[in-house]
């Protein structure tokens, strides 16, 4: 019997105009007051937070306008964190697993709350087709990779280490980086499969003449 998902009470929400994949970074500027509630609890209890697209609303608060999160969103922990001003804190936080959103509310200071439900691993790659696309979409991002580094080494978007010989990683960095809509990004980002997710984005480098 396999065991049952691991739900998370109370976890503190971030719904932002972006989409963070397990295994990417989030450079933040944090002002809002409840967002640095937030940030200093994460890191004094070594918890999590939840990143998801916002689906409605704004990312700063409005008293008639609340933020509505779209309901798969990516756990995030803090790695790094800068007090350059008063009242503004730089992290940069990284992605870890998927989940999904059972409920949330707003507390009193308007931070969205979530009971949420941690994903399974993406299905492993299968079948020689795949594993094919695999192979050349690994290629396509070693070559942006060293593109990035020979203009700008310190700006790299992608932590190490480089994991080219997983789909997983390897389809969540390109489909980070490919210029795709952000609704088109989310449901990337929603897909449990890894060669699902291997195959969309090598026919958009295809479409774009990019393999």
């Amino acid at each position: 019997m396999s065991p049952s998902p691991a739900v998370l009470a109370d976890l503190p929400l971030f719904p932002l105009h972006t989409v963070l994949f397990p295994g990417g970074l989030l450079p933040l500027k944090i002002f809002e007051a409840r967002y640095l509630d937030m940030a200093s609890a994460c890191l004094r209890e070594r918890t999590p937070f939840g990143v998801c697209l916002l689906k409605s609303g704004a990312e700063v608060a409005l008293p008639d306008e609340p933020s509505v999160p779209e309901a798969i969103g990516c756990l995030a922990t803090i790695e790094a964190c800068d007090v350059e001003t008063v009242g503004m804190l730089h992290i940069r936080a990284h992605g870890t697993k998927r989940f999904r959103l059972l409920s949330h509310r707003a507390e009193n200071n308007g931070l969205l709350v979530g009971m949420a439900e941690v994903l399974p691993e993406d299905i492993p790659l299968e079948g020689g087709e795949r594993q094919a696309r695999f192979g050349a979409c690994s290629e396509v991002l070693e070559r942006i990779i060293a593109t990035i580094s020979e203009r700008d080494p310190t700006g790299l978007p992608f932590a190490e280490p480089y994991r080219f010989d997983d789909p997983t990683w390897v389809s969540n960095r390109l489909a980070e980086v490919l210029p795709i809509a952000l609704r088109a990004r989310q449901k990337l980002m929603e897909l449990d499969d890894a060669g699902e997710r291997i195959d969309v984005v090598h026919h958009y480098m295809q479409q774009h003449q990019l393999l």
